[in-house]
């Protein structure tokens, strides 16, 4: 790995979200960081687009690469410390790049939040990424990171307070500005349509065990009821991103050695607000497809605006909860749109945490909590304009 040409190749620079990294990394490079860095795509001509159009040195690598072509992919892993794709939908376009990662030994992050193409992932590479020593981490934007890290922020906090995990633990988007683009909506559908052909996938969609092969713990709350919680005195709505979040949380736990215990239950619900006008909101919230499509809506390499990333936030609450009464809350916010401004920021730093913070974790499929850990939630904080606090 030391004889590397590329610390971080960004598969997907010409893409809407690639993009976003490429300009990020110019930004970081520019204010210090030392990373050997280059920009991988389809078209050797948008690639000098987009390099020049975000800014960054003509002298920035540019690498023709396409999924389509094995060779071309395994030629770009075989260059690279860490390959950071953002080419979805992962199940059409990603299972070629991990295959060519896990063989050159070789790191990788993504932003799947594709439980399918996950877990079968798991099941065919993971004891060769253990051999090769490539780390495979999934999920490294908005899901699942803010989900996955403040959980596990929330828990050593617990141990370090009480000497113990909380059972259960709530996850609670307080607040949530930021519109889809046109990739997350074509990962979402390629996700149906994979479920209606099959119905094993559709039997793994449902379970919270999906991505812990060999576990199964306790009975778990659906997160699917509009309710009033009673930690919060407030009304929650289903959270279109639970699905994928609770998947990667349980996992995370397993991969840690459940250090949140056998017993770990956890959901994600939206908070409408208290009162008739806070159960009015919930309900109106749980009607909404969040997933339908029609003309309006943006097509891959479509998002929102450079004002609208901009103006875009979160804070997400997570709650813990013991039989005895006692509990505890930790906020985890961000500063930007949390599918686009946020998280081309935090794949970044989880691809750099990779090289500069955890460089001696073994090879494997992670998720973000497994791999990068506090090493990470300190980058964030540092660079990626997460907070993460303790609240009374």
């Amino acid at each position: 790995m030391s004889t590397r040409e590329f610390d971080v190749v960004v598969y997907g620079a010409t893409g809407y979200t690639g993009r976003l990294v490429a300009e990020y990394l110019t930004e970081r490079c520019a204010a210090g960081l030392a990373c050997r860095w280059a920009m991988a795509g389809r078209s050797q001509s948008k690639l000098e687009a987009v390099r020049d159009e975000i800014g960054a040195p003509a002298a920035t690598p540019l690498v023709v690469a396409d999924a389509a072509d094995p060779g071309s992919v395994q030629a770009l892993a075989a260059r690279a410390k860490v390959v950071l794709t953002t080419v979805g939908p992962y199940q059409l376009y990603g299972a070629e790049v991990v295959a060519a990662c896990v063989e050159a030994g070789t790191d990788y992050v993504d932003l799947c939040g594709e439980v399918p193409f996950m877990r079968a992932t798991i099941d065919a590479h993971e004891a060769r990424a253990k051999e090769t020593g490539a780390r495979i981490v999934f999920s490294t934007g908005f899901d699942s990171v803010p989900f996955d890290l403040g959980v596990l922020f929330l828990q050593n906090a617990s141990l370090a307070q009480r000497g113990k995990p909380f059972p259960r633990v709530k996850g609670r988007v307080r607040s949530m500005n930021g519109t889809f683009s046109g990739g997350t909506l074509a990962s979402g559908m390629a996700t149906l349509a994979a479920a209606q052909k099959d119905p094993q996938v559709l039997q793994l969609l449902l379970t919270p065990w999906a991505l812990t092969p060999g576990f199964e713990g306790p009975a778990q709350p659906s997160g699917n009821e509009v309710h009033e919680d009673s930690a919060l005195g407030a009304w929650v709505a289903p959270f279109v991103m639970a699905a994928i979040n609770t998947r990667n949380i349980h996992r995370s736990n397993q991969l840690l050695g459940h250090p949140y215990g056998t017993d770990f239950a956890y959901d994600e619900m939206m908070v409408a607000g208290p009162g008739d006008s806070g159960k009015q909101m919930a309900e109106a919230l749980a009607s909404i497809n969040m997933m339908a499509v029609d003309e309006n809506s943006p097509k891959p390499g479509e998002g929102p605006t450079k004002e609208e990333r901009d103006s875009g936030n979160y804070d997400v609450l997570f709650v813990g909860e013991d039989e005895d009464g006692s509990s505890l809350r930790a906020a985890v916010t961000g500063d930007k749109d949390p599918g686009y401004g946020s998280t081309s920021k935090m794949i970044a730093e989880s691809a750099l945490c990779l090289i500069e913070d955890v460089p001696t974790l073994p090879g494997g499929i992670y998720t973000p909590a497994a791999a990068g850990g506090t090493a990470l939630i300190e980058r964030l904080k540092a660079h990626a304009g997460l907070t993460f606090e303790l609240e009374a």
